[in-house]
């Protein structure tokens, strides 16, 4: 069993953790950053800095 973790985004630039001996489930992509689970976490809280989804950001830019 791997502890190795993905970082993974869907469409809407919402980040998880996935495990890396899995397939990944339908929406989401791997943005190509792994490690444990506390690396990924660290890599998540560095680069999603606005957790309001893509198609909300959108809205409230067109403002």
């Amino acid at each position: 069993m791997s502890d190795i973790q993905l970082v993974v985004i869907n469409d809407e630039e919402q980040y998880s953790i996935w495990p890396g001996n899995k397939v990944l489930p339908s929406g989401w992509r791997d943005v190509g950053f792994s490690g444990s689970k506390e690396e990924c976490l660290a890599h998540i809280e560095r680069v999603w800095t606005d957790m309001r989804p893509a198609s909300v950001r959108r809205v409230m830019d067109e403002r």
